[in-house]
């Protein structure tokens, strides 16, 4: 499979305020590449945000904005392209409301959910949280809720899932964004 895996942090409860962003690229099933970066969301944090993934305002007072970072990422947004996250529904409207906020026009490119594939491929977890497949699957999530960490673990329960159970179940999870 090539994909690219996701995963977004934000400051508080608004969808817009990414504090930051992972991406990892998958071709022929092997992780070849990561891009990270804490993003200035330019909006105040909520407490209850930073103690789940421990990003503070002082952190990212100096990192770019995603009107910023969207340059060098849009790339791989594009039609047929296929974009990874756990919990994709959260991730994806992060990224368009992020974009937005700039009047950056939404992507369009294709997605693929790991919690709706882990429920498919993994009904017998007592959940289906990004740490309990990880564990159930013997996927090594470092830090979980840093961006970087999740989304190498999010790679690597697709890539899991695909040797496993082949291209044809995971195609019926893909969605067009």
């Amino acid at each position: 499979m090539n994909f690219t895996a996701m995963d977004f942090e934000t400051a508080n409860h608004f969808p817009e305020s990414a504090c930051s962003l992972a991406l990892v690229l998958v071709r022929n099933n092997k992780i070849i590449d990561r891009f990270y970066t804490v993003i200035n969301p330019q909006m105040p944090f909520d407490s209850q945000n930073i103690k789940i993934h421990g990003i503070t305002a002082d952190d990212v007072k100096n990192a770019p904005t995603m009107a910023e970072v969207w340059p060098k990422i849009k790339k791989l947004y594009q039609p047929g392209m296929l974009v990874a996250a756990h919990n994709a529904r959260f991730d994806c409207n992060v990224l368009q409301k992020s974009l937005a906020r700039y009047n950056i026009s939404a992507p369009h490119y294709l997605a693929i959910d790991t919690l709706a594939t882990s429920r498919l491929f993994e009904p017998n977890l007592k959940n289906h949280k990004l740490d309990t497949v990880s564990a159930a699957l013997n996927i090594d999530l470092w830090h979980h809720h840093n961006a970087l960490s999740d989304s190498e673990a999010c790679a690597e329960i697709l890539i899991h899932q695909n040797k496993e159970f082949g291209n044809e179940p995971i195609k019926n999870l893909v969605k067009q964004i």
